[in-house]
């Protein structure tokens, strides 16, 4: 038997392998259909794409007077693109000759995440929003940086959507150093790069600028006196809002990205704030539509600040920002002569002064740091002057990039599965201590839910496992699965623990969903919401189905892997955890009835219908211990842990069902605890002295 099912397994990655290859020739054959491309540009006129060809093959883009307007490509073609779940994934793009992108769009994949749950709206919008994107981001093209730079990922599907820009990227960047003989010189403003900066950090790095003006010192200026000159007249604060990590840091992502959408793509955000008895922006402005208070002054130019260019805002987002009395951001267009890489200043105009005094004003100089400045590429040495160099060989990986920009993340995984690790080998400790297990189980399962979950959105899913078999029938690559940091490490976890523990451990301690169940069951049973107790004839039964659905979507993912995505969504974490509940309404009707049914059976869905954790329960047999304990009096006098059962694993009988226990351990503290265990009262009742009966007194004694 196992030599057929050796042979079996051979074939039937042979026919993996034939058939992607034939999809290969296929595609080679055919070529990727790149007149999309001619939308990208807006030429005045016709627009002509050639053929393909060149190293990596590109097409030449020409308008109507044949002037090279840039290059089209197929992402697929130039870096052999695929997606997270090892699919083919290919993006029809364009790239200027200045190194600009000129438009890109999806047009094949088969991502799980993106064929259910993202609306193609979305998904649209995030790959067309690459237009603009300035890929010359130095001489060395450094993942590290570029991993933080471009349009926010897709809600619900951020490793797809990294794995998405990141094609498109090193895509246009192998085309442009391919083509092009020079690089932009000139210094620009890094507008790309994402990144959240505190309030201290900004202030350090000279970001945000600040002009105290004391009482003092205004009346000075305005020929006046004033009693009190130690107190601040106007405490004036300037940052140049422009690139991301200042603007976003300071404002907000959805307050800077609707800035964003107002301005051009070379125009800038200036955010001004101040507390004090003075205002900088006065009341005129209303009247006249310009404010008079206030102005930049670049070189020789100086430039008004006009009402209809300004936003309030209500408070700084920064982490450890003030509190300021006014606070507004202002769009300053490049037409105007504003450099936001040079110098400039701000003038407060404090009022009139009085006769004989010189004008009241004072400035605030600024000058954005040179971590916002992006130099322009010195050749590489003994190279002839305008050969663009090529990123090193040395540079880390795209998974390199993800791990390192998540790496709090990790940190945080890492100390939950070490915790985790000790609750499970010291666990007759943990247990022995009732109260001590419950709260350090609610804390963990409330860790769980929030950080798991909601935050880092590291749902396990029956998807994973149908990579993983797929990934090992047609060329397992490690670096598909090293994409997503935590879910990897919650898979080598699991799959350590299944060794040790069984399938209990994730679905007990680590799955965000059952967690949420539990949690609200909990909640429900304070309230006084009665539970439904399923016969156990009948509940034996049930198990079948979530074991049917795995297997029935294993099968069908063996002839067509969206047809098997599309029979996942029996699992309802996409739509509760990963998109919380953020899709069409069957969806979160659905998610939302098993919830429902959760308040009354505990774990219901957990019980009957979660296809993961049969999945689970197959290879978790090959367990190496018993960890669990059990009295001779359990299922035969006493039922105490049976009815507490978490998810009904316990047999009338007594003995622990291993493929449906999810490791709770709150049979082992019913085991030590002397107050519900019928073994531990019997015990404890042997030991109590005999009482000594009382002598009987004699007919006519005395008492």
């Amino acid at each position: 038997m196992q030599n057929i099912a050796a042979k079996g397994f051979l074939a039937l990655r042979g026919l993996a392998f034939a058939c992607a290859a034939l999809l290969l020739l296929t595609r080679a054959a055919a070529g990727a259909d790149l007149s999309v491309a001619s939308s990208f540009f807006a030429s005045g006129g016709a627009v002509t794409i050639e053929q393909p060809q060149g190293s990596p093959p590109a097409a030449a883009v020409r308008g109507a007077d044949g002037k090279l307007l840039g290059y089209a490509f197929s992402t697929y073609e130039v870096s052999g693109s695929v997606g997270y779940a090892g699919r083919p994934l290919d993006i029809v793009a364009a790239i200027t000759t200045e190194g600009i992108i000129a438009g890109a769009q999806i047009v094949a994949h088969e991502e799980p995440i993106l064929v259910i749950g993202i609306p193609k709206d979305a998904l649209a919008a995030y790959v067309k929003n690459f237009a603009g994107f300035d890929t010359r981001a130095g001489a060395t093209l450094k993942p590290a940086d570029d991993l933080a730079r471009g349009p926010h990922a897709v809600a619900g599907a951020t490793i797809t959507s990294t794995v998405i820009r990141d094609a498109i990227l090193r895509s246009a960047r192998a085309v442009l150093r391919s083509r092009s003989a020079t690089m932009d010189t000139a210094m620009r403003l890094d507008r790309e790069t994402l990144r959240r900066s505190a309030w201290h950090t900004l202030l350090a790095e000279g970001a945000v600028q600040r002009k105290l003006v004391t009482r003092g010192e205004a009346a000075k200026l305005l020929g006046t006196q004033d009693s009190e000159p130690e107190k601040p007249f106007i405490d004036l604060w300037l940052a140049l809002a422009t690139p991301p990590p200042i603007g976003e840091s300071l404002l907000g992502q959805r307050i800077y990205e609707s800035e964003l959408a107002r301005i051009g793509p070379d125009d800038d955000l200036i955010l001004i704030g101040a507390s004090g008895l003075y205002s900088f922006k006065g009341t005129e402005w209303r009247q006249s539509g310009s404010f008079n208070r206030i102005e930049l002054v670049q070189g020789g130019k100086t430039i008004r600040l006009k009402a209809a260019d300004h936003t309030p805002v209500e408070a700084l987002r920064a982490a450890g920002a003030p509190e300021l009395r006014e606070i507004a951001v202002f769009r300053v267009a490049r037409t105007s002569g504003f450099d936001s890489t040079k110098p400039f200043r701000l003038d407060l105009d404090l009022g009139t002064p009085s006769a004989g005094s010189g004008p009241a004003v004072v400035a605030l100089d600024y000058r954005v740091p040179e971590r916002y400045l992006i130099a322009p590429p010195a050749p590489p040495a003994g190279a002839p002057s305008g050969t663009p160099q090529t990123a090193s060989a040395a540079n880390p990986t795209l998974w390199q990039d993800i791990w390192w920009a998540r790496r709090f993340d990790i940190a945080v995984l890492v100390t939950m599965l070490a915790v985790l690790a000790g609750i499970l080998v010291f666990q007759d400790t943990v247990t022995a201590h009732g109260k001590l297990y419950y709260r350090l189980r609610t804390f963990y399962l409330l860790l769980t839910l929030v950080f798991l979950g909601f935050i880092a959105n590291a749902q396990l899913s029956v998807v994973n496992v149908l990579t993983f078999i797929h990934a090992l029938l047609s060329g397992f690559r490690w670096e598909l699965f090293l994409l997503d940091p935590l879910v990897f490490l919650l898979w080598s976890f699991v799959a350590v623990s299944m060794l040790f523990w069984g399938r209990g451990v994730f679905c007990g301690w680590l799955c965000p969903f059952g967690t949420l169940q539990e949690l609200t069951n909990q909640v429900a049973r304070r309230l006084g919401i009665k539970q439904i107790e399923i016969p156990f004839g009948l509940h034996e039964r049930l198990w079948m189905i979530k074991y049917v659905a795995f297997v029935g979507i294993l099968a069908l993912s063996l002839r067509s892997i969206l047809t098997a995505f599309q029979a996942a969504e029996i699992e309802p974490f996409k739509t509760a955890i990963t998109m919380k509940f953020l899709r069409e309404w069957p969806f979160v009707l659905y998610a939302g009835a098993l919830l429902l049914a959760g308040l009354f059976v505990e774990r219901f869905y957990c019980r009957y219908l979660c296809p993961l954790g049969a999945a689970l329960a197959i290879p978790a047999r090959m367990r190496m211990f018993e960890w669990l304990k059990r009295y001779r009096e359990c299922g035969s006098e006493c039922h105490v842990c049976a009815r507490r059962c978490t998810v009904q694993a316990i047999h009338p009988l007594g003995q622990i069902n291993p493929n449906e226990c999810i490791y709770c351990l709150k049979c082992q503290a019913n085991y030590f605890d002397h107050e519900v265990c019928l073994h531990l009262k019997k015990r404890a009742q042997r030991r109590q002295p005999m009482p000594q009966p009382k002598p009987i007194a004699e007919p006519g004694a005395r008492p």
